[in-house]
């Protein structure tokens, strides 16, 4: 396997989502990523399960390689999701970013207060 050259940061997001987006014009013969995205959120949601139980499985029996790995193919179809969602990564950087030194627990509560005031009508 050839050793990439890009720095290995946080901005590799962006550029894999960037990928993505290109490829759902590839023939989804040939494309793996083309073919994901042809199959629709279904399709690509048990992807994301699936590789999120294997990263779980992973982190309880085997090394931090494996779980790293295992967290590329993630972060990998959950990128495709949200291709497929129309969700740009900076929409979900934006929502990290808000809830940056928020406490979790406050946090938590306050998205319930939002989600109950949302369906009053």
């Amino acid at each position: 396997m050839a050793k990439n050259k890009i720095s290995p940061d946080a901005r590799v997001l962006d550029r894999l989502y960037a990928t993505i987006v290109q490829r759902r014009r590839a023939d989804a013969r040939v494309s793996y990523t083309a073919k994901l995205l042809a199959g629709g959120v279904g399709k690509i949601g048990g992807k994301v399960i699936e590789e999120a139980a294997e990263t779980v499985a992973a982190a309880l029996n085997e090394g931090p390689r494996r779980v790293a790995a295992e967290s590329a193919d993630v972060l990998y179809h959950l990128l495709v999701l949200w291709a497929s969602a129309g969700i740009r990564p900076g929409r979900v950087w934006a929502e990290l970013a808000r809830r940056e030194g928020v406490s979790g627990i406050a946090e938590k509560a306050a998205r319930g207060k939002a989600k109950k005031k949302g369906r009053k009508k």
